[in-house]
């Protein structure tokens, strides 16, 4: 019996602001180790896709994202290295960019009609949120082993992590008689509850915390979601049959073709045509036959700064410190400080995260209302809300370090191999000064390389590309001058990464 793993990649992460934000959502920031979350997983479920046993292994991975993540995971899957290896040992990566978010039972939908041709119907996929934080890969695979029979009989199978204490944010799910085939049923789904009803059901026992982790069959979930919810298959089935594809390649040369992705494309009219809603309330309550498998080792969904702190040691008075932060006199403090200094004096039961351009400072109890503030700072149109300083980009990032009326300055990496779209602007001058690697630019009809001290300029309409020939990272300083610098005034005439604008 194959299980494909599928990583769902969706989520804001607001509840993780300010280091996550609507373009580099908390799944793909560097959290722990220097690790994204997303890498993470991916590394974890190496442990089912290069499964020894041949007949479990389908050595094949599908991760579910947003358009405008592509390249975010698209590094994330080379940075796990789950291509590594040779011949059996590769694993075959399809990645399904859907156009507008439309939530978990047409996520999961896409996957299941996506695996089918090289799944079979009786093939069995593991869905995965990719914001998961589960350290012992080792007693999450022994998990997934003990659902495969259930799911093999027609079961949807949920694995519910034993609760270590009575959480406020997590659904519970209540479990009924043992199976034949070593699971449990489900009772109910028990909504998130307020502090003195999870105390009751701590109490009360039998009852997991939902990880939101499922095993099924394609078979299974496509005859649950056409009983369930058939508007959703039906517009998932559309956005699939007309679908369009396309072979990615490395981000960087060095790299084997082995690690390039499968990009799948569902026709955007159907699929925004579909309705939201989670595979929770779509299916998952109105199922007859739900399995629930306990797991018992350490488990966290990341959702607040609480979650993020307690994943980091202790002192002796309870303060925790991540980057250049410091404590004197302070109790249960939080302080994750990478870019400079944060000194925490006096303080009790803060979490205080810093970024190159916004600053939290939350007590412990308000952690949760982080996502009220994103919020606020939406209705105020201000860009904190969405994007970093830092900018991720295809080909590398940029940073914004200063700025004024009529002049912009940005600090530019290019990975090796990578290069900027061929563009003009109409409204700026560039100045670019390369501090690292070597840079090949082209300027008008001319094609030149510089490197580090060296510098060239752009005058205003002048059709130019920046590109890295390089094996290793090439930085720069780009000095803009004009009477409008916003991103928009760029005319891409050749795009590499088929960006029309």
């Amino acid at each position: 019996m194959k299980i494909t793993p599928v990583v769902l990649c969706g989520g804001s992460g607001t509840r993780l602001w300010p280091l996550s934000r609507k373009s580099f959502p908390k799944q793909f920031v560097p959290l722990i180790g220097n690790k994204s979350l997303l890498q993470l997983t991916l590394e974890r479920l190496a442990g089912l896709a290069l499964n020894a046993d041949a007949a479990k292994a389908s050595k094949h991975i599908v991760c579910v994202a947003s358009e405008e993540h592509r390249f975010l995971v698209s590094d994330a899957l080379e940075a796990a290295n789950l291509a590594l290896g040779s011949g059996a040992d590769q694993v075959a990566q399809t990645v399904l960019l859907e156009p507008v978010g439309r939530n978990t039972a047409a996520a999961m939908a896409l996957a299941a009609l996506a695996a089918k041709p090289a799944a079979g119907l009786d093939g069995l996929l593991l869905f995965c949120p990719a914001d998961h934080h589960i350290p012992d890969t080792q007693a999450f695979v022994d998990s997934v082993q003990q659902g495969v029979e259930a799911a093999k009989q027609g079961a949807i199978v949920t694995f519910g992590v034993v609760p270590t204490f009575p959480s406020t944010a997590y659904g519970y799910i209540e479990q009924g008689t043992e199976r034949q085939d070593g699971s449990r049923s489900v009772k109910r789904f028990i909504e998130k509850p307020n502090a003195s009803k999870a105390q009751e059901l701590l109490l009360q026992g039998g009852v997991l915390w939902n990880a939101g982790i499922f095993l099924v069959s394609v078979n299974t979930l496509l005859k649950a979601l056409e009983t369930h919810t058939p508007d959703i298959l039906k517009s998932c089935e559309a956005a699939m049959a007309a679908s369009t594809q396309e072979s990615g390649a490395p981000s960087q040369p060095n790299l084997p073709m082995a690690l390039a992705a499968m990009f799948v494309r569902p026709e955007p009219v159907s699929f925004k045509a579909c309705r939201s809603e989670s595979i929770d309330y779509a299916v998952m309550e109105h199922f007859a036959q739900v399995a629930v498998v306990p797991f018992k080792g350490q488990w966290s969904d990341v959702g607040s700064w609480n979650a993020v702190a307690d994943l980091t040691p202790a002192d002796a008075e309870g303060n925790r410190v991540e980057g250049k932060g410091m404590t004197l006199h302070a109790r249960n403090t939080f302080v994750h400080a990478p870019g400079r200094t944060v000194v925490a004096l006096g303080t009790q039961d803060l979490l205080i995260v810093d970024t190159s351009d916004a600053l939290l400072v939350v007590h412990r109890d308000h952690a949760e209302g982080v996502k009220e503030v994103v919020s606020l700072l939406e209705k105020g149109q201000l860009t904190e809300a969405v994007t970093h300083r830092k900018v991720a980009r295809p080909w590398g990032w940029y940073d914004s370090v200063d700025m004024g009326d009529r002049f912009q300055v940005k600090r530019i990496g290019v990975k090796p191999g990578a290069s900027l779209s061929l563009q003009k602007h109409h409204h700026r001058a560039e100045h670019w000064i390369v501090v690292a690697g070597t840079a090949e630019v082209t300027r008008g009809t001319e094609t030149f390389l510089l490197s580090e001290n060296q510098s060239t300029y752009i005058p205003i309409g002048e059709v130019h590309r920046l590109k890295n020939p390089g094996k290793v990272y090439l930085e720069m300083i780009e000095v803009q001058s004009g009477g409008y610098l916003g991103e928009d005034d760029i005319v891409r005439l050749e795009d590499t990464y088929g960006r029309a604008s």
